[in-house]
């Protein structure tokens, strides 16, 4: 499940930016087209950034050249959502919110806050169902519906999906190709949903990630975002940047449906 198409480069800036901490030099950032505004988002839409809602300018890394890794977390929103933006914003870290239907109907400001602060949010099915076990028209209702929330919640329609524990299969690929979505799954995986432990959530982050990662947390737990600090003091004092998962693959053609969980630093052979 490893793998992307051949990475694109940035052009240069005669700026510089800051971003988890560390100094960016100029040559590794461009700038994402000023006020660009979302109309109504659709799956055709050739460009993520318009389906994502951006409307002000956007400085993004180059992750083809620097340490980037994407941190991203799932379930929510909850009510520690709020804490971990205001600790994601003091480390002026992005991340990638992969949500549940039903969470953001019950709390749709969490998810405007989310977009406001300029987090990626991704599609994480409406009830945490088991998409392998649903049949073809259940993927495509949770799939649907999720969709169809974020986007009367917040006015951005996701352009991820990361299904309920991993679990896929041809009907789920078929789904989410169908909506334009390519699957993210995880490198890291600390086991936070098992281990409610700070401590050991944080250590097993910072001993296992590496430049290009996609980590999964969940910010449902309080205590994975107690851990939230430390793993991103640790991670941008070894010269890491924190960004979205769509700015992690930036560059890259990520084939709707198929399966991603890294980007490598060299070209290797797409999984779907």
């Amino acid at each position: 499940m490893r793998g992307i198409a051949p990475i694109v480069g940035m052009a240069a800036l005669t700026v510089t930016a800051a971003c988890g901490g560390t100094k960016i030099d100029a040559t590794n950032v461009s700038v994402v087209a000023p006020n660009v505004r979302a109309q109504p988002a659709s799956v055709k839409d050739a460009d993520p950034d318009e389906r994502r809602g951006l409307t002000r300018d956007v400085v993004r890394l180059n992750c083809g050249k620097i340490k980037c890794v994407a941190l991203t977390f799932d379930d929510g929103p909850m009510e520690d959502t709020g804490r971990l933006l205001k600790i994601l914003d003091d480390y002026h870290a992005k991340a990638t919110f992969f949500v549940v239907g039903t969470m953001v109907e019950e709390d749709p400001a969490m998810v405007q806050e989310e977009v406001a602060h300029g987090h990626e949010i991704a599609n994480h099915s409406w009830d945490h169902s088991d998409l392998s076990r649903l049949s073809a028209s259940g993927v495509r209702s949770q799939l649907k519906r999720t969709q169809d929330v974020v986007h009367k919640a917040a006015g951005v329609r996701p352009v991820l999906l990361r299904p309920p524990y991993g679990a896929t299969n041809a009907r789920v690929a078929s789904a989410a190709k169908s909506f334009g979505m390519p699957q993210i799954l995880w490198a890291v995986d600390p086991l936070d949903w098992k281990d409610h432990s700070s401590s050991v959530v944080a250590r097993r982050v910072l001993a296992n990630t590496r430049r290009g990662d996609v980590v999964l947390m969940h910010d449902i737990h309080p205590t994975t975002v107690s851990a939230v600090p430390k793993i991103l003091a640790s991670l941008s004092g070894r010269g890491f940047h924190f960004v979205t998962v769509s700015d992690l693959f930036a560059g890259a053609k990520l084939v709707p449906g198929h399966q991603y969980v890294e980007r490598p630093p060299s070209k290797v052979k797409q999984q779907g």
